[in-house]
């Protein structure tokens, strides 16, 4: 265990048993402003002793702690003074794992999002593919960006250079051809499509192939960018959003590309786009919206 310290308010607390998962923590936790590291812990007992000496504000867990630790840690954090927030993860990384949550009547859902960061130490670019390879087969939901595809599972993407300045949507229902070839258990698909060409200005759109079929969100162009972090994940929730409401294809993937828009227009990961204004901006096609 490394030591916290006292009273870490705007900290984080990492705890699992696997350096992986530890490692992972810390580097998300230095990429957050306004948050620290307060320490980590690798088992139940260390990360509860951690959390009352050093007070955080968010602690993450491995939900891979040991046999039914984890969530009986959550109950004892939980019913601390001054609780923090707990960011429960799982961090799978065997196909046995992805089969037993099949069994148990998961739909399995798996964003590529390659980080060369957190894979530079474990063997780069060739190990991510070789992973994601294996876990492929057991998917039924994969989601990526424009370059998670190439990087993350070794799928190239015609048409498109190494900066991807321009980005030719039928390039990548190519690419996504051969990989439901590849991958017949695939039910979904989809990427986002930026093309940035600036810190500011970024062409925006998405494509999602379902049950034999594509459908493309129109490319926003110029969308003005405040903070591009979690646009992809906004992406995500919003096309996941509309399959889970029982919206057609079409509509879901244009739902994700506009909740993904929104997102980029205010600081942070985490949207704070509404239900209405996400409707109101697929309507319009931009990202300007009424408050």
């Amino acid at each position: 265990m490394t030591k916290g310290r006292d009273k870490c308010h705007g900290g984080a607390i990492g705890c699992g048993s696997r350096r992986a998962f530890l490692a992972a923590a810390a580097s998300h936790v230095s990429g957050l402003p306004g948050f620290t590291l307060a320490g980590t812990a690798s088992s139940a007992g260390d990360a509860l002793a951690l959390v009352q000496s050093a007070s955080p504000d968010v602690l993450l867990l491995d939900l891979g702690l040991a046999p039914n630790r984890a969530l009986d840690l959550v109950r004892r954090v939980k019913a601390t003074p001054g609780a923090p927030a707990v960011v429960a993860l799982a961090l799978f990384h065997t196909p046995e794992a992805v089969a037993a949550a099949k069994r148990a009547g998961a739909v399995v859902s798996y964003d590529l999002n390659y980080r060369p960061s957190l894979w530079k130490s474990i063997g780069g670019k060739s190990r991510a593919q070789e992973v994601n390879r294996r876990l492929a087969p057991l998917v039924d939901v994969m989601l990526g960006n424009e370059e998670d595809f190439t990087a993350a599972l070794g799928f190239s993407v015609s048409g498109v250079d190494e900066h991807h300045a321009k980005l030719d949507p039928e390039g990548f229902k190519r690419m996504m051809e051969r990989v439901v070839q590849e991958f017949p258990n695939l039910s979904l698909i989809a990427t986002t499509l930026r093309h940035a060409k600036t810190a500011t200005l970024n062409d925006w759109g998405a494509i999602c192939y379902y049950d034999g079929r594509f459908y493309q969100a129109p490319v926003r162009e110029n969308l003005e960018i405040f903070d591009r972090v979690g646009g992809g994940d906004s992406f995500a929730s919003g096309l996941i959003y509309g399959f889970l409401s029982g919206k057609e294809p079409q509509w879901s993937v244009e739902c994700g590309a506009a909740h993904g828009a929104l997102a980029m227009t205010t600081p942070g990961d985490t949207t704070m786009a509404i239900l209405p204004e996400v409707l109101q901006t697929m309507t319009a096609q931009t990202a300007r919206i009424e408050r």
